[in-house]
């Protein structure tokens, strides 16, 4: 009966261990699949149209970069108990600050009105009615999650939207690509001197390796009330991190099957919507726009809650989702208002494409700046203590700030 009784009791560990584990991820998951935002979509959609698969190795390259990145940020926002935006400010002063919040919110607002756009964009497609309708209650809908909601509430809700992402992978599959050639473009890597594959390697790494999605994970962590370890904080980051790559890889590959293989240059993530129908079928191209969708849904309301965020601390509003709307009416004020400046832009004749695509670029060249950020404060003794990161993590971190900046200069030397 004694030994029942153990089998029993370890029997019901086992049980447990996965739902423990699946409690362990969270804000690294939240955050990494907000990384792939309309603005990323709309990028890979125009860098496979124009380059098939052969940027395949930068999509998988952008893996350890972005794990790194998010490791650096989790690990500050579990070990401080606060956002880098709080932490610029207590260990720089409000000028460093400046600079940081000046490299972060123009790159925010344009990313905000562009993903706004496709978002609405990703709805008329469905429904076969002009986008302009649907702007304003996408707005809507964006402010409502963080200001009805509790940050518990509000996670549990990105979770769920995050689902709608693998859309993209089904999307992929339906297009029936070459796989012989998706594989050689994504393990045998190869690069010619020239716009569309310089702008087109940074475009990749600056839509992914954007600062709102670190800025946005030392947040959630400092929001956090589950306890949890730094390494239970690190595998989620990661886990988070290989999320985006897979859903990145798989929009690459399908656009680079319809578009890229055929020549077909697209200029919006609706456009390779729409483009996937004749080659891929009208199931391929539903699919798409619905995974369009779920990206906008995700994705803007943490870009509006980081621009708020950080206006926040450089202004010492109260700044937390987690307090009501009477609490903190300049915190959700700033929020409406980088959202229903986003609307404005949205409604103007503006090609998005060229904003997206600017916005990715300008993400390429603004990151550097704010990892810089990151990475000195996850480096001090003052800020970290004992629990500052390791030698080798910050290394990587560097790397990936020099590679980036690198791509940078390629990129505006033959633009």
């Amino acid at each position: 009966m004694a030994v029942r009784g153990t089998e029993r009791r370890s029997g019901a560990r086992r049980r447990l261990r996965v739902p423990h584990a699946l409690r362990v991820l969270g804000p690294g998951v939240v955050a990494g699949a907000s990384d792939n935002d309309p603005t990323t979509v709309a990028t890979v959609a125009v860098v496979g149209s124009a380059t098939a698969y052969a940027l395949g190795w930068v999509a998988l390259l952008v893996f350890p970069m972005l794990a790194v990145v998010q490791a650096i940020a989790s690990r500050v926002g579990l070990v401080t108990g606060h956002s880098l935006g709080e932490l610029v400010i207590s260990r720089y002063g409000r000028r460093w600050s400046l600079v940081f919040l000046l490299s972060l919110i123009p790159v925010n607002v344009i990313t905000l009105a562009a993903d706004l756009k496709a978002g609405a964009g990703a709805l008329g497609l469905l429904s076969g009615l002009d986008l302009r309708w649907f702007i304003i209650p996408l707005a809507g809908v964006v402010l409502a999650i963080p200001i009805l909601g509790s940050y518990e509430q509000v996670r549990r809700v990105l979770q769920v939207i995050a689902l709608g992402l693998l859309a993209f992978v089904a999307s992929a599959i339906a297009a029936k690509p070459d796989w012989g050639a998706v594989l050689r473009g994504s393990f045998v890597p190869s690069f010619r001197w020239n716009s569309n594959y310089t702008s087109g390697a940074l475009a990749l790494l600056g839509t992914t390796l954007t600062s709102y999605v670190y800025v946005w994970e030392t947040v959630e962590l400092s929001e956090e009330k589950q306890r949890r370890t730094v390494r239970e904080a690190q595998l989620d980051a990661v886990v988070g991190a290989f999320f985006v790559v897979v859903v990145f890889w798989f929009i690459l590959v399908a656009t680079g099957a319809t578009l890229g293989v055929h020549h077909h240059r697209v200029e919006t993530a609706e456009d390779a919507a729409r483009a996937l129908q004749p080659v891929a079928g009208a199931a391929a191209s539903a699919i798409f726009g619905s995974a369009l969708l779920a990206s906008a849904l995700l994705a803007l309301p943490v870009i509006a809650a980081t621009t708020a965020h950080v206006l926040g601390c450089q202004r010492g509003w109260r700044r937390s989702i987690s307090d009501p709307l009477k609490h903190a009416r300049p915190f959700y004020g700033a929020m409406a208002a980088a959202v229903v400046m986003a609307a404005a832009i949205s409604f103007a004749n503006v090609s998005m494409i060229h904003i997206l695509f600017a916005a990715s670029i300008a993400g390429g060249i603004g990151t550097p700046a704010t990892l810089l950020f990151l990475l000195l404060v996850a480096r001090d003794r003052v800020t970290m203590g004992a629990g500052r990161v390791s030698l080798g993590l910050s290394v990587g971190g560097f790397a990936v700030a020099l590679l980036v900046s690198v791509f940078g200069v390629a990129a505006l030397s033959t633009s």
